[in-house]
């Protein structure tokens, strides 16, 4: 296509109209509100539709004349930008998606590099539904003189990646910033305080050879608070430093992808000694039937054993739940050190509170045999005499079901202070009796009903669940004979029978789901499980459903939860402990955290993609939506790729060496965008290992 000089018009960088959006795009008119702030912005004009300024001069001949102007006698080399309504904007950032050409020498490769810029508007499809994207098509083209720095780089005046607007995070390399923005080169990083103290560099430097010096640093800082001041908020910034030492800004946008930083005091939450339990994701009756009890009866083994407070105790639940998993207080459960350890060796109420609860640890320790044993064939002999869930009535289930939630929370109770006063007994698990069962019964051709049947011991190998239950393991290669659960330790005799109960309440509330499936309000059985247990309840005694149930739609797996997290606005965001670094060799971009199958964007998508590849090129923005997590072995965590793979949430890694050969398609992968850390492991959806294969939880 030929240049359409004819319908362009001219609008100089320090004219008054140059800084409406609507105008000149969103990057001009930012350049523009700087210029008029006394920010260090570099000259220019931007070309605009004839029909948006009747008041500049147009047509081929004025844009001629704006060009050799800014050009100069030596025609000396110019950059070529876009300047979209789609892009700058303080919902979604486009970045990179539109053409810029640098280094544009004499009149014809100008007008080539208009047209390049102008064409990028109709080729690049938003990211956005058409709904969401700001009124004011046609693209504006922005021209500055193409400056030779010595440094350059990206600058945010807010730490997107940790949420801290007390910290400001630059990336630079030496030359110019389209190098890091391209995603080509991954820079060094610099974490500075407001004040411009220093506080660590990725890659780390030696301190005579950094490429930004001190002088440097506190200019860039100085400038970021000045852009700041100008625009009401951090802002996005590309920069240089010309061979003169002098620095320019190139561009100032809206920060788009502030990851949410939890509030000071969050607790630290985990999946860890609750997944081995629960390993999946809960629907609401699912949590209100087994994560209710077993946060319920790991607080009173944490009161009997005065691990804690009974008010802090009263106050915090033990379990809960985010984003449908089971999560733990990582801390309540002394799953982790405490954050104050010379402060809990003064403080004389822990060692008071352990005092008064030894007597009580004294006898329990001796009495807990006999009282778990005495529960445990209370639980047996109940779950014998309720008879088929088909020949209870309605409220015999209610009730049934009922009675199991009290059950579980002594069980948890005393499976929690076995494993904390008993110790692992001999050694045998009911996964491990399980497995012999299994294999016994595979060589006799047994499926999968008859076997559970026979030997309910294999519930321990299956997780809990109100819906379909999924089908026990083909082949096991176990070869120790099976001797019966009556040999189990006591703890693993506790947790079989949470997971008979569990089961036993499944049955009833399946049985449950016909009969209301079977009514006349269309109610369907899958949405059972959408009830909380109390509206369940209400319903069965002819209250009636919730108004919204219909609006009501099942957890989806999102991915499993980080080791240890706080909650920020209802998000897990991963947390390292105390004294921990994450083990991965990457650079955390931002995203949150992600599980899913590694794939280097050809061929078949799987199902949750982690996208791995060796440098973020804009060109890949299209693939963003619905990745699991991105891994790259170049880039910078300021680059216009990790700018919107932030936008969509995407968990993303950069700087990861060789990710593409160690992490070849298919390969399960977690993805740490706090950290950078990248790991192989179990995808979403992956089968859980055996409850009692895990490592013990904490007590």
């Amino acid at each position: 296509m030929g240049f359409e000089g004819a319908d362009l018009a001219v609008v100089p960088l320090d004219a008054e109209q140059a800084r409406g959006a609507a105008v000149t795009g969103a990057k001009a008119a930012n350049l523009a509100r700087a210029a008029v702030a006394g920010l260090p912005v570099l000259p220019g004009f931007v070309l605009v539709p004839a029909d948006r300024a009747p008041v500049g001069a147009a047509g081929e001949d004025a844009v001629r004349s704006a060009w050799r102007a800014l050009a100069g006698p030596e025609e000396r080399a110019l950059v070529v930008r876009s300047s979209s309504a789609h892009e700058d904007t303080e919902d979604s950032s486009m970045a990179g998606r539109f053409e810029s050409v640098l280094d544009v020498r004499g009149w014809e490769e100008f007008t080539i590099a208009v047209q390049i810029v102008l064409d990028s508007a109709g080729r690049v499809r938003p990211l956005r539904p058409p709904e969401e994207i700001p009124d004011g098509d046609g693209m504006a083209v922005l021209v500055q003189p193409m400056l030779e720095a010595a440094v350059g780089g990206v600058m945010f005046g807010a730490d997107p990646v940790e949420g801290r607007t007390d910290r400001i995070l630059v990336s630079a390399v030496p030359g110019g910033p389209h190098q890091l923005v391209d995603g080509s080169t991954q820079g060094v990083r610099y974490q500075l305080t407001r004040l411009a103290r220093l506080v660590r560099t990725d890659p780390a430097e030696a301190r005579g050879h950094r490429l930004l010096s001190h002088r440097q640093r506190v200019r860039l800082v100085d400038l970021a608070k000045k852009t700041e001041r100008a625009f009401g908020a951090p802002q996005d910034m590309e920069f240089g430093f010309d061979t003169d030492g002098k620095l320019w800004l190139f561009q100032a946008r809206p920060i788009t992808a502030m990851t949410t930083r939890p509030p000071r005091g969050a607790r630290l939450l985990g999946p860890g000694p609750v997944a081995e339990t629960l390993p999946g994701v809960l629907q609401p009756l699912e949590a209100d039937l087994w994560v209710a009890p077993m946060s319920h009866g790991l607080t009173l083994a944490l009161d009997i054993a005065g691990a804690a407070p009974r008010r802090q105790l009263r106050k915090l639940p033990a379990v809960s739940t985010v984003e449908g998993r089971a999560a733990a207080d990582l801390r309540l459960l002394g799953a982790i050190p405490s954050a104050h350890p010379v402060l809990d060796f003064v403080n004389p109420a822990p060692g008071a509170r352990r005092a008064g609860a030894a007597w009580r640890i004294g006898r329990l320790r001796s009495a807990l045999p006999l009282l778990a044993v005495d529960l445990m064939a209370d639980v047996d002999r109940q779950l014998a005499d309720f008879p088929p869930p088909r020949e209870m009535l309605s409220g015999q289930l209610l009730d049934a079901i009922a009675w199991g939630r009290h059950v579980l929370s002594s069980l948890h109770a005393q499976e929690s202070l076995a494993g904390a006063l008993l110790g692992a007994g001999t050694g045998a698990t009911a996964a491990g009796e399980a497995l012999a069962e299994l294999t016994e019964g595979r060589r006799r051709g047994l499926n999968d009903e008859q076997l559970l049947e026979r030997h309910p011991v294999l519930l321990a190998l299956l997780p809990p669940s109100l819906g379909d239950r999924p089908p026990l393991p083909e082949q096991t290669g176990w070869t120790t004979a099976p001797r019966g659960v009556g040999t189990l330790p006591v703890r693993e005799g506790l947790r079989l029978r949470i997971r008979w109960v569990q089961e036993m309440q499944a049955q009833m509330v399946r049985e449950l789901a016909q009969r209301v499936d079977a009514g006349e309000c269309g109610f369907g059985a899958s949405r059972l499980v959408l009830l909380r247990w109390e509206e369940l309840v209400a319903a069965a005694d002819g209250k009636g459903l919730p108004a919204d149930i219909a609006e009501r739609r099942p957890r989806e797996d999102t991915g499993a939860l980080p080791a240890a997290f706080r909650l920020a606005d209802g998000h897990p965001v991963a947390q390292l402990p105390s004294g921990h670094r994450a083990s991965g060799e990457g650079q955390g971009a931002g995203g949150g955290f992600g599980t899913g199958t590694a794939w280097d964007g050809h061929g078949h998508r799987p199902e949750h993609p982690v996208l791995v590849v060796r440098s973020l090129d804009p060109a890949l923005a299209p693939l963003l939506p619905g990745l699991a997590g991105l891994v790259a072995e170049t880039g910078s965590a300021l680059s216009h790729l990790a700018v919107l793979a932030r936008e969509y949430r995407v968990p993303t890694a950069v700087g990861v060496p060789a990710a593409v050969d160690r992490f070849p398609s298919g390969t399960p992968l977690t993805v740490d965008g706090g950290t950078g850390e990248v790991t192989v492991g179990d995808t979403v959806g992956a089968a859980p290992e055996p409850a009692s294969t895990r490592e013990e939880s904490a007590a």
